[in-house]
């Protein structure tokens, strides 16, 4: 009779831990990085590098607009045909995808 009460009794406590709730929330933290370090410079101050992998990539296209930030990362705006686009590219010619701007 007592393994039977203790039996019932261990039971009963295994079940109450079943029915307790977990109140822990996960906590998300978003942070949003808006880049808008780019000075303003003139078309003829852009190195030799990025004007030529502009005339090789993109020949029908011409600066319209040219920014420049911290790390030498150049923002373009180009014109083709009426329509502007713009791209970034760093101070060797390489072109950068937004994301990987700093």
């Amino acid at each position: 009779m007592k393994k039977l009460i203790l039996s019932v009794a261990i039971l009963a406590s295994g079940m109450s831990t079943f029915a307790m709730t977990n109140n822990v929330s996960p906590e998300t933290t978003i942070n949003i990085l808006m880049n808008e370090e780019f000075t303003e410079i003139s078309v003829e101050e852009l190195p030799a590098t990025v004007t030529a992998a502009v005339q090789k990539d993109f020949a029908m296209a011409t600066i319209s607009k040219a920014s420049v930030n911290a790390s030498e990362q150049y923002k373009l705006e180009l014109t083709v045909e009426g329509a502007t686009n713009t791209v970034y590219v760093d101070k060797d010619g390489n072109w950068l995808e937004e994301s990987a701007i700093k």
